[in-house]
């Protein structure tokens, strides 16, 4: 009988088995205890199933978080009556999770030991501290103190160690290049639905009832694609195009020179189409890293006359007036701009508030929950703009100062990689191309509340760590970069064959 049994077991017959005692253990508990209990039995196989998923696809848990990210603010999304950020948050919690118990098999942990770790954790250090900021004398608020620091430093260390655990191999990354490129060009295609066949009613809904006042300048309609607004979706194809134009550049595969370099060129149209004008500075300044990072004569001086040609075409000359978006653009160069009028009037009256809380009003405080008698009322409800600012206002002078030296700390780590410590010339590009990415964004963030939105910084700071992981995976790269290499050759010498066949 025994060994019957354990044949069965063998077999499969185990399962069925363990099926059957649940059962059991259902109908026993509905009678005894009720629904509930019964309920809960009933779906703890399809837990342990969902367990089960998760440890062997946990790379689809990856892409799922990359996918949310990018989409979760897309208007015509479903509503799922929670905050975006939970989501968010439980993915990465739950990647890290499963990388713990998975650390005798994979140990990638000692990647993340790196000035990238250091200053992020300096960061979160005074996110903490700010908790015990009562300046606006409302009492300790936890919940909207942890609301917010949850957005602007613990997200960031989420996806510092998601992407050092899971971007291990010269593969996956190459496919995280290519997802990424795949999503910036729906939005370039949703940018284009939207301007030459129309709204869906959700987006005109929003339109009309929300976005009509921003996103409707002087007769130019202002395209925000699959983004919350035109600002974010504007700030964000610039550095992405940054990134796939150093890619292309750089690349040694002849696919993927074409790829990047497309994607590039049709997310460029994309952004001009969001009417963005900081997006400009955002590729400039973007532009500019790359060609210090390149360290190349014939790179750096034949782009930066190309660079310097489109952009006095731009400055200093009409062409492309006629031009809606072209002609939005260029009004970034005009000193008596309206817009960044009101910003600079917005700023005065900051500053002098602001005298007085070195610290900041505080993270729980907001523009409605601080008395209309309280000295900060005002504050509280001045725009901040971007994304610097509201850092300024929550966390003051003092806030401000920690975020500016340890995002430089963070960033020129992550500069020297691709500039003295690859030796890779299509990594190095790759490096250098999220280096100058990361660079746009923040540019971005000085000028619009676009930094710590979705997707950029899952993007932006996930790119930044990948620099850091590129030394362990250097040696994986150039070993496939070879072998890919390889069958290029293989394939031109296959169809040059061929080509001379047909000719007999």
């Amino acid at each position: 009988m025994a060994e019957r049994i354990t044949a069965q077991i063998q077999t499969g017959g185990g399962r069925a088995l363990l099926l059957f005692l649940l059962f059991l253990l259902a109908i026993y508990e509905l009678i005894n205890s009720g629904l509930p209990i019964f309920a809960v039995i009933c779906i703890s196989p399809l837990l342990i199933l969902a367990v089960y998923v998760m440890f062997s696809w946990k790379m689809t848990i990856f892409w799922i978080l990359f996918f949310m990210n990018y989409f979760v603010q897309f208007k015509n999304m479903p509503n799922l009556h929670v905050p975006t950020s939970v989501p968010n948050e439980l993915l990465q919690i739950l990647l890290i999770a499963i990388a713990l118990i998975d650390i005798r098999k994979e140990t990638y942990f000692g990647r993340a030991m790196n000035l990238m770790l250091f200053s992020l954790l300096v960061w979160v250090t005074f996110c903490i501290i700010e908790v015990f900021n009562d300046t606006c004398g409302l009492g300790i608020d936890f919940g909207g103190w942890y609301s917010l620091t949850r957005m602007m430093c613990f997200q960031i260390i989420y996806i510092f160690i998601v992407f050092t655990l899971y971007i291990s191999s010269p593969e996956i990354l190459l496919k995280y290049l290519r997802v990424w490129a795949a999503f910036s060009l729906f939005a370039v295609f949703w940018t284009w639905k939207q301007r030459y066949i129309g709204f869906t009613t959700a987006e005109t809904v929003w339109f009309e009832n929300v976005g009509r006042r921003t996103h409707f300048v002087s007769g130019i309609t202002r395209y925000w694609s699959c983004f919350n607004d035109a600002a974010n979706y504007g700030c964000n194809a610039a550095g992405s195009a940054i990134a796939y134009f150093v890619i292309a550049i750089t690349a040694k595969i002849k696919w993927d020179r074409l790829f990047f370099g497309i994607t590039g060129v049709l997310v460029t149209w994309g952004m001009f189409q969001s009417g963005t004008r900081t997006a400009m500075f955002c590729m400039i300044l973007g532009f500019a890293v790359f060609l210090v990072l390149s360290k190349s004569v014939k790179i750096m001086v034949p782009s930066a006359i190309i660079g310097g040609i489109l952009l006095a075409l731009l400055v200093f000359t009409n062409i492309g007036q006629g031009n809606n978006q072209i002609r939005r653009m260029r009004s970034a160069f005009n000193k008596n701009d309206a817009s960044a009028n009101v910003r600079d009037i917005n700023q005065a009256t900051i500053k002098k508030y602001i005298a007085d809380a070195p610290w900041g009003i505080g993270y729980g405080i907001s523009y409605d929950n601080v008395p209309a008698n309280n000295k900060y009322n005002k504050l509280s409800k001045i725009p901040p703009d971007s994304e610097y600012v509201f850092i300024w206002v929550h966390a003051g002078p003092i806030g401000l100062t920690v975020f500016l030296i340890t995002t430089a700390i963070m960033f020129l780590g992550a500069c020297w990689i691709p500039m003295f410590r690859l030796k890779s010339r299509s990594l190095m590009g790759i490096g250098a191309g999220l280096c100058g990415a990361f660079a746009a964004i923040q540019m971005g963030g000085y000028a619009n509340q676009v930094l710590m939105q979705f997707p950029n910084c899952l993007i932006f700071y996930g790119g930044l760590t990948i620099v850091y992981i590129l030394p362990y995976i250097e040696p994986a790269w150039i070993e496939l970069e070879n072998k890919r290499l390889a069958e290029q050759e293989e394939r031109k010498r296959l169809k040059l064959e061929k080509k001379l066949a047909s000719r007999v």
